[in-house]
């Protein structure tokens, strides 16, 4: 049974939000989106430090702040818990979430191993509480879009996905925490290849990998990977993704091949889709802009979801259990098995042996 998710704001019912973190992705993304979606508010956040908690609130007219993330999980005043910290914290926050019986939003990637991410995923199944994760290209008109594409016979039928993705070396000085594999689980591709793996998920999945060369190829700055190659069927359908973290260029491309045409896009941008059909010019559609608070679609999905409305929200910690379970498989000729504390042993990683 939900708790509390009764307050009234004339004849609509609204759900409460309280943030954990307050950093970057909440500046724009996502915790505008809270305040901003029919149906929600945002009723508190909380940073680790009091000065960034009264700053944001001040900034965004957030009525309340605080320190103490347990102020946040079990406040009367808060329906529904996002949490936006590091990946590490993620699997104590949402189980103190799930202990107190209340919906949770989780940053992406759901947890730092497939261990987390099921015992998170098990824990609000037994409770009865939505899990809601944040891979957000999943509500996103232009994938929406594409989706409608793919499933009409637009290019015919599909046969084959590409995905590249490079972007430039680190240049040194302080890692941030998604190039440590405590607070990450990996390096940059569980934080950016983890977005589009899940999307294709929902695309053409479940995914299967057949393949998975991962390498670090920067031995100079850190222990993680950096460069993964990897191959997968989804039915009939082949796939290959190549993430490179050191390359000397920025490019992003999809690709969907099907027997009467090409469908390429971009993963992380707004850029027009281009659909070339067998012997036709390419056709370029509209830009589709992505909306100022990218995470709206999906957050008014969550909150439709909340308030009985014939909604569901299309990213639930049962579909990103299946990313983590693709992405553990994938990483694994570089960490190993990837058990709950692997990040804590990398003299075991193969990748480093």
């Amino acid at each position: 049974m939900l708790r509390c998710l009764s307050y009234r704001r004339g004849e609509i019912t609204v759900i409460r939000w309280g943030t954990i973190g307050c950093g970057s992705v909440c500046e724009v993304k996502s915790a505008p989106a809270l305040a901003k979606a029919t149906g929600s508010s945002l009723a508190a956040v909380m940073a680790r430090t009091a000065a960034t908690a009264e700053s944001y609130a001040a900034r965004h007219n957030v009525p309340r702040w605080t320190t103490d993330p347990a102020e946040i999980i079990h406040a009367d005043d808060v329906d529904a818990v996002y949490i936006a910290t590091p990946v590490s914290t993620h699997l104590d926050y949402a189980l103190e979430v799930a202990a107190a019986g209340k919906p949770c939003y989780v940053e992406k990637p759901i947890a730092r191993c497939v261990e987390e991410a099921s015992t998170l995923h098990n824990a609000f199944a037994e409770a009865g509480l939505p899990l809601f994760v944040a891979y957000y290209r999943r509500a996103l008109p232009r994938f929406v879009e594409l989706k409608t594409h793919l499933q009409n016979g637009t290019i015919g039928e599909l046969q084959n996905v590409r995905h590249t993705l490079t972007r430039t070396p680190f240049p040194g000085g302080d890692l941030p925490w998604r190039l440590e594999a405590e607070h990450a689980g990996g390096g940059f591709f569980m934080d950016l290849g983890s977005h589009t793996l899940d999307l294709l998920d929902w695309l053409v999945g479940p995914l299967t990998l057949t393949n998975s060369t991962v390498e670090r190829r920067d031995t100079q700055h850190y222990l993680v990977d950096d460069f993964v190659d990897l191959t997968f069927t989804a039915g009939e359908v082949t796939g290959r993704g190549v993430w490179d973290f050191t390359a000397d260029h920025r490019s992003d491309e999809l690709e969907f091949r099907g027997t009467n045409g090409v469908i390429t896009m971009s993963c992380f941008g707004d850029d027009a889709m281009k659909i070339r059909h067998q012997n036709d010019d390419p056709r370029e559609g509209d830009v589709c802009s992505n909306p100022p608070h990218i995470q709206l679609p999906l957050i008014q999905s969550m909150v439709d979801e909340l308030n009985g409305l014939d909604t569901r929200c299309p990213s639930t910690g049962h579909s990103a259990l299946r990313t983590a379970e693709f992405m553990d498989a994938t990483l694994a000729p570089y960490y190993g098995a990837r058990p709950a504390g692997f990040w804590a042993t990398p003299d075991s990683w193969p990748g480093l042996k």
